[in-house]
């Protein structure tokens, strides 16, 4: 059975640890500590669904799949981003949905959308519940309750195509287990992101998401090559052939849509075969300038390696710091990891021999292969470390952006300036670089400071600051954790008042009456 997360903290609690008392520490030094233990089993609203619409449900799905108790929401309860944490952690779970139905099929899905229209229910899709965004948390204004339209009876690999490569998979399969049925054909869907754990394929979908290895594999919607989606004017499939002129791309208005639009029923993907052989090694730059520019040069002579990611000065130093008992440690400069994977020994060996000449040339030290394993092996912890940190009254939260090339440097100062200028001096900003294409990257930024008196009020001004200077920079606002309802007002900058209205008209056209995921993406 899938582990639930806790509905305070990431992940799963047994995977966690208290915060060492050399990191506290060093905390306490450097931003302070105050202990800020996280309210338990919070009381929640009751569900203001009649007993007649819940009687209509369990008609639908059967009495055992239509969930109102109090456990059971609280876990449907929003998403998983600092300000969502720390809502719940103040005892605050205003935004629990009233019922968690979950469906078994797309006939079912169909005919939850009509029940949901005739009595003016909001429905939420719900995954894996890792949006870091505000995805998960529906505008109630109008509407006679909120369904948590959780997908996690519908998890079958419905096909593999072993000539074409593609697999038609069920969108509220979790990361590891889509894996392992594909592992079963000895194929891979490739795609790591940090939330992979707990993430699902439709959430992958419906986010536009992008895994650690996205040099190799690609982005999620680089490997959609077909979709279902239920909306309550019916059924949209997409998808007939590998590519096609057959005007715009409707695949690509569904990928990332967040639920708005419909709900995700069935995605066909490219895969590729297993890999037999990973190889994760670190270098190390002089500076972040160097090591990015090294970067784009690979990626515009096409000798990007599976995995690819730099990390800046500062959280080279913060890793290199909590990892002093690995080997191939340098002083100073900027950590980057690298990955090759495969099924050719020969081939793998020919393409790192190609890339390990190139990054040497560029100005990179090959640090071994320790540094590579020890971010491997610990590559979906991260959001542990936060929980900690929380717990001391340290705000930690990340932001991402993505640029061209040129506007790398200027961007990177723009974020770091606004987010020191909102937060103090005492602020720590570390920025990693881990998507990259021939045209430019992404932006990945963590933020820790002191949390103070009122950390959420704390970080949204934070946090408009940063976005307001990715806009101001000519920058996405996400390049891969999606808009939700946090960054609408500046999505509705980025792709203007005309963008904005073809948006607003394909949703009066799929959903007229405004129940799916109202409040979040569309502006």
């Amino acid at each position: 059975m899938t582990t639930e997360m806790h509905p305070t903290r990431w992940g799963d609690p047994a995977e966690a640890a208290p915060l060492p008392q050399a990191t506290r520490d060093l905390v306490e030094l450097a931003l302070g500590v105050r202990d800020s233990p996280a309210v338990e089993h919070a009381a929640l609203p009751p569900s203001g669904i009649s007993a007649e619409v819940l009687a209509e449900l369990r008609a639908l799905l059967g009495d055992d799949q239509v969930l109102t108790d109090d456990d059971t929401r609280r876990l449907r309860t929003r998403g998983k981003s600092t300000p969502d944490l720390l809502r719940a952690r103040q005892g605050d779970l205003s935004d629990a949905p009233d019922a968690v139905v979950r469906p078994a099929t797309h006939a079912d899905v169909r005919a939850l959308l009509d029940l949901a229209v005739r009595h003016r229910l909001a429905v939420v899709p719900f995954g894996g519940g890792t949006s870091v965004t505000g995805g998960l948390v529906a505008r109630r204004e109008g509407l006679a309750g909120v369904l948590s339209l959780d997908l996690c009876r519908m998890k079958a690999l419905r096909d593999v195509d072993l000539t074409s490569m593609t697999a038609v998979l069920e969108p509220g399969l979790r990361g590891p287990e889509a894996e392992a049925l594909l592992a079963e054909h000895g194929l891979t869907l490739g795609h790591f992101p940090q939330s992979f754990e707990y993430a699902s394929i439709g959430g992958f979908a419906a986010t536009r998401s992008s895994g650690q290895s996205s040099a190799g594999y690609g982005r999620f919607d680089a490997l959609v090559v077909g979709l279902t989606m239920a909306t309550p004017q019916g059924t949209l499939e997409l998808g007939s052939a590998p590519a096609n002129a057959a005007g715009p791309d409707l695949r690509q208005l569904v990928l990332g849509s967040e639920g708005t639009l419909g709900v995700i029923t069935a995605v066909r993907v490219r895969v590729r075969p297993r890999p037999t052989i990973k190889v994760y090694e670190g270098w190390q730059f002089d500076s972040f300038a160097v090591g990015a520019d090294a970067m784009r040069t690979l990626a515009q002579a096409g000798l990007l390696p599976t995995v690819i990611r730099l990390s800046d000065e500062n959280e080279t130093a913060l890793n290199l710091a909590s990892q002093s008992d690995v080997g191939g440690s340098a002083a100073g400069g900027c950590l980057m990891i690298v990955g090759h994977e495969g099924v050719d020994a020969e081939l793998i060996e020919a393409r790192r021999g190609l890339v390990t000449a190139q990054l040497t040339r560029l100005g990179g030290t090959a640090l071994g292969e320790e540094r590579g394993q020890a971010w491997a092996e610990g590559r979906f912890h991260a959001p542990y470390l936060r929980d900690s940190l929380l717990d001391v009254g340290v705000l930690v939260e990340t932001l991402e952006t993505a640029t061209f090339w040129s506007n790398r440097e200027r961007l990177y100062g723009a974020v770091k300036a606004a987010l020191t200028e909102k937060l103090g001096e005492q602020t720590l900003v570390l920025c990693h670089i881990s998507h990259v294409y021939e045209t430019g990257c992404s932006l990945y930024f963590t933020v820790a400071a002191p949390g103070g008196e009122t950390p959420l009020e704390t970080w949204q001004g934070a946090k408009a600051a940063a976005t307001q200077a990715m806009v101001d920079a000519g920058a996405t606002v996400t390049h891969h954790h999606a808009v939700g309802s946090d960054h609408k007002q500046w999505f509705a900058q980025e792709i203007g008042p005309v963008g904005v209205q073809v948006l607003r008209a394909v949703k009066r056209e799929l959903d007229p009456t405004g129940v799916l995921n109202p409040g979040v993406m569309i502006p």
